[in-house]
């Protein structure tokens, strides 16, 4: 994840931010009107029609889960756009914004849903069937932590462990993981600075080894692990570049070879090394939209290339022989985000079966999570401190998604990053055990496992994911060994009468 994520996922898009400041406005500002400019669903949901007028055709934006919005054509300056609202299982009414947008203009329409009439107002448990056995069982449900801005941690184009202030991570970190209950770590890695020049791309032995040697942290403390190439993607800020590699083939034939060399030494690297270790393709490629980007409208382009970067992965891992040849790879979506993965990840072919991992993060919603911009989270939280939107039911329509598109087919899904940032009061750390707790239970409920992000960034508010310190593996607050706990209560309490409607019952 970055070190800063600056978008807004309700008010804010990110993606036209340059577009839409007063220095790029020309003085013929396009014009634009929408109608009605507030709608209202039952909680069956269903869908309704927006028109807007306007002097080019809008874009139309939704930051929830449980709301879409799709554009029809543009005729005679209208466009007609299509608001899809899914059922509303809880009792609580629900809200949100969508935006239209055209160059220097954002419209909002607020968007209201009635809560169940029928509902108890307690969450029901949900019925996904079973959850697939597979085939490795260190794969088996479990537990994760990421070592976050560590080794992907980079200074003008260049990786160092400790330049965004976090210690360098000892054997006793990880041997300390495995006795709080972690059964995954992953190891984000950027090789920024650390690979020559084309053709060969020479990984530089030092950094490899230091990748090598924590990895060795994992093995010996009984962890299965996770290594990727982390920043290297950013925004399309590095050689991942898909935003130009899309529209541009001969750019797109350069990443692709130097992803197969790359992975190759990486692979050739850990070819002794058992299947404990996964290996992970890439982090929330995108091309600086945070999937709102041009990925909306190029005709597919950018997932297509993606696609092709995904297959180039897989080929490299396999043709290094050794363990790479059956081990478990990570296959992560566009931006890592759950709707465009369901949507247009295209799982490589594989020479081996049932060996390929989905990859996504989730963080809903983010005004909470990440931002800190409210306190408090969930069907108890007091008017004004919640978000509009990212409630239980969000958080289980997330898993349930994922469940019937991968997880019921057999396919192996594990959520990379999640979590929620360190809070100063009792009350406000109350919520934030409460949403782990929840989140795990829904994560336990539908077999996907959840790596929590650390960034070990101390203090509380925006931003502050410091749960254990990555020089000694020992709590770094007592707030955060109290939201570790609850985040593993959640995962592996064992009692029958431990459902996810008592720990919704339990709520602040």
């Amino acid at each position: 994840m970055m070190k800063k994520i600056h978008i807004l996922l309700s008010l804010i898009l990110i993606a036209v931010q340059s577009a839409c400041s007063p220095e790029n406005i020309e003085e013929n500002e396009v014009k634009m009107s929408v109608s009605p400019s507030f709608l209202e669903f039952q909680a069956d949901g269903g869908m309704a029609e927006i028109i807007v007028t306007s002097s080019e055709k809008p874009r139309p934006a939704s930051y929830t889960s449980w709301c879409t919005v799709k554009a029809g054509e543009f005729v005679g300056g209208k466009t007609t756009v299509y608001v899809t609202v899914q059922p509303n299982s809880s009792k609580e009414s629900r809200e949100t914004v969508v935006m239209m947008i055209c160059t220097g203009v954002i419209n909002e329409i607020r968007v209201c849903q009635e809560g169940s009439a029928g509902s108890s107002g307690n969450e029901p448990e949900p019925g996904p069937g079973p959850v697939p056995e597979l085939g490795n069982p260190s794969m088996k449900i479990g537990l994760g932590w990421n070592l976050g801005n560590q080794m992907d941690a980079h200074y003008n184009n260049v990786a160092e462990e400790t330049v965004w202030g976090n210690p360098k991570a000892t054997q006793t970190t990880f041997t300390r993981l495995k006795e709080y209950g972690f059964t995954h770590v992953r190891i984000p890695v950027t090789w920024l600075g650390h690979f020559g020049a084309a053709p060969e791309y020479k990984i530089e032995d030092a950094w490899l080894n230091r990748v090598a040697e924590i990895v060795g942290y994992a093995e010996n403390a009984g962890l299965v692990a996770v290594i990727n190439m982390h920043h290297d993607g950013a925004d399309s800020a590095h050689w991942l570049d898909i935003k130009t590699a899309a529209v541009d083939e001969a750019v797109n034939i350069k990443v692709k070879e130097q992803l197969a060399a790359m992975w190759t030494q990486i692979a050739e690297k850990f070819k002794d090394k058992g299947e404990f270790l996964i290996f992970e393709s890439m982090n929330e490629i995108h091309d600086g939209g945070w999937g709102w980007g041009s990925n909306r409208n190029d005709g597919g382009k950018q997932y297509r290339c993606f696609n092709e970067w995904q297959q180039v992965f897989v080929d490299a891992v396999r043709s290094a022989g050794g363990y790479n040849e059956t081990r478990y790879l990570g296959i992560p979506g566009y931006c890592t985000n759950t709707d465009l993965t369901v949507a247009h990840l295209e799982l490589p072919e594989d020479t081996v079966k049932d060996r390929l991992m989905v990859a996504v993060h989730c963080y809903d919603p983010y005004e909470y999570c990440l931002s800190a911009e409210f306190s408090e989270w969930g069907h108890t939280a007091a008017p004004g401190k919640k978000a509009s939107w990212g409630d239980e039911d969000n958080i289980v329509s997330v898993f349930q998604k994922l469940y019937e598109t991968f997880v019921s087919k057999g396919i192996p899904v594990y959520m990379g990053e999640m979590g929620c940032v360190n809070r100063a009061s009792e009350r406000e750390q109350a919520f934030q055990q409460y949403y782990l707790e929840y989140y795990a239970k829904v994560a336990r409920t539908y077999g996907i496992i959840p790596y929590i992000w650390d960034n070990g960034a101390s203090g509380a508010g925006e931003e502050r994911h410091a749960f254990i310190n990555h020089g000694t593996g020992t709590y770094c607050s007592t707030g955060a060994k109290l939201a570790i706990e609850a985040f593993l209560r959640g995962m592996f309490t064992e009692d029958e009468d431990y459902t996810l409607e008592s720990v919704y019952d339990s709520a602040p």
